[in-house]
């Protein structure tokens, strides 16, 4: 029940929608006292209409009140958690409204993943067994096809609630209060692509067409009556692409509050290509089988039923052979014993082999990047190789002037010079210096190859710190000289004061003479009559 806020004679609820003057109804939590109306006039028109209504009391007045209490919940979900109010929500309203639609739309992506691959497991089922166990024509056929299509209906159902919220974080995130901004050309182009994805299965019915190809190796037209089922079971693996919806909203990169900042700050965008850079960065490896063994068994299963209705020798029809068949068409290898015969066998197998090259390229790129060294040991290899190298040129130069003093020796210092021993120094002179010059080259190499970019970046930013501590120290030096300065001008006004403080020193004034001793007290030991007669040195003091 609403509490009233009763003005003169005339209660209004609060929980109600506009006022008559158009304006919402003031909310007692927000801390206003409702404002009296001044006006007789409308004092009466409000009168009248609180008259007009049931009263809360009254059976009819229950339902009615329940109503607009729904109307007003539907109205606060629409615009995006607005108050009771009318005041646009705060930015912690809207953090907690966008956490829950982030919620909504992670689980009913969840469901929608879990009805679609619900969808394709009953499809081969009931392909299968229909195949051998019973026709197209049976109860349990039609059974399977019903359950097919209410999954289908299901997950329709899903895709259509989770665009909505995606259609409601984007009100959320932009601030908008109308649902057709979000609506875009776009937008509406992908929703209704994958409404048409999601809505394709075998309809319940038996249904059969004319199926014409022609055989391999005979080149013999063949004709079959196929199901129509055939060619709406196997678009049904388009949804597998929920499977990538799915690992985004489950990433925890994406889940990640930070690394969202980060992402937003950097301008990354957070999507399903970026969640898979990630995981093949990661493990690459794992990545790549696991795509490649389902991406084998797909397209297996599907040349499988491609080929059934025309393939007399259960060749490729037979689900190893298949296996067998695009192993060596994604190989790239083409052995040639096994040929598709109907062209969706052949865009099967075309598919395939695009697949399979990429994933090699991939494969390849993986074990190079594992084979290559890390930063670290990089640096202890060029540590390594640079050691070696400085041996070399050391041992090269050595035999270069080993070289050049026995030829000197053998042509100067003998008497009779020997032209063969001398032709053989020189021969290893020459050898000595090309060597020698082969390993400066080498050691020119290694440091071309040691310096890259992160090395550079390394020794631009060790010379910035560098050039930042040498900035401080001529800091700290500049304010010692500065005291340094204080303390010799504060010295020099010391020494020029001196002089003056030592001529004040020796001006000072003699010390008084003791006095005479009368004739009844005895003479000092130090007093004679011939200190009186002492005469006065003259000073310069004046």
């Amino acid at each position: 029940m609403n509490s009233h806020s009763h003005n003169g004679s005339a209660g209004q609820p609060l929980g109600s929608g506009l006022g008559p003057l158009g304006r919402e109804p003031v909310d007692p939590e927000a801390g206003r006292a409702p404002q009296p109306l001044h006006s007789p006039g409308l004092q009466v028109v409000v009168a009248k209409n609180e008259l007009a209504r049931p009263s809360p009391g009254s059976p009819r007045g229950q339902p009615q009140e329940e109503e607009e209490e729904e109307e007003d919940n539907d109205e606060e979900d629409e615009a995006g958690g607005r108050g009771r109010s009318g005041k646009p929500p705060n930015a912690g309203h809207r953090l907690g409204h966008r956490r829950a639609l982030f919620e909504k739309r992670k689980r009913l992506s969840d469901y929608a993943l879990i009805f679609g691959m619900f969808g394709i497991v009953v499809m081969v089922t009931e392909t299968e067994l229909s195949w051998g166990v019973y026709t197209k024509e049976s109860l349990y056929s039609f059974a399977l096809k019903c359950l097919i299509s209410f999954s289908t209906i299901i997950l329709l159902g899903l895709v259509v609630l989770y665009h909505a919220r995606e259609i409601q974080l984007f009100m959320v995130d932009n601030g908008a209060d109308d649902w057709r901004i979000a609506m875009t050309c776009e937008r509406v182009l992908l929703i209704s692509l994958e409404l048409v994805v999601c809505a394709v299965h075998p309809v319940p019915g038996h249904y059969r067409f004319t199926w014409t190809a022609r055989l391999a190796f005979t080149y013999a037209p063949s004709e079959a009556e196929a199901d129509v089922d055939v060619l709406l079971s196997i678009p049904m693996f388009l949804r597998l692409y929920l499977l990538g919806r799915v690992m985004l909203l489950h990433s925890k990169i994406f889940t990640d509050a930070s690394s969202r900042s980060i992402g937003a700050l950097n301008k990354v965008t957070f999507n399903t290509r970026f969640v898979m850079k990630t995981l093949m960065t990661i493990c690459p490896g794992t990545v790549l089988l696991v795509f490649s063994i389902s991406s084998w068994v797909v397209a297996a299963w599907t040349v499988r039923v491609c080929e059934r209705y025309h393939d007399k020798q259960e060749v490729t029809s037979n689900f190893l052979g298949a296996m067998w068949l695009i192993s060596i068409t994604f190989l790239s290898i083409g052995y040639g014993d096994m040929v598709p015969h109907t062209y969706c066998g052949k865009g099967v197998c075309l598919l395939t082999g695009i697949m399979g090259a990429g994933c090699t390229a991939l494969v390849v790129a993986v074990v190079a990047r594992k084979l290559e060294l890390t930063k670290a040991e990089k640096h202890v290899h060029n540590f390594m190789m640079d050691t070696q190298l400085n041996k070399r040129v050391k041992n090269a130069a050595a035999n270069v002037l080993r070289e050049t003093w026995l030829i000197y020796k053998h042509t100067r210092l003998v008497k009779k010079p020997d032209h063969s021993r001398v032709r053989k120094h020189q021969r290893k002179f020459l050898q000595a210096i090309h060597q020698l010059r082969s390993v400066k080259m080498e050691q020119r190499k290694l440091n071309d190859q040691a310096n890259t970019l992160a090395d550079l970046a390394k020794t631009q930013s060790i010379m910035y710190d560098l050039v930042a501590e040498l900035h401080a120290q001529h800091e700290d030096l500049e304010s010692r000289l500065t005291a340094l300065e204080s303390r010799l001008d504060a010295l020099a006004a010391s020494l020029q004061a001196l002089p003056g403080l030592v001529a004040q020193a020796i001006c000072l004034p003699p010390p008084p003479l003791p006095p005479r001793p009368g004739p009844g007290h005895p003479a000092p030991a130090t007093w004679s009559p011939l200190s009186r007669r002492l005469p006065v040195a003259p000073s310069d003091c004046g």
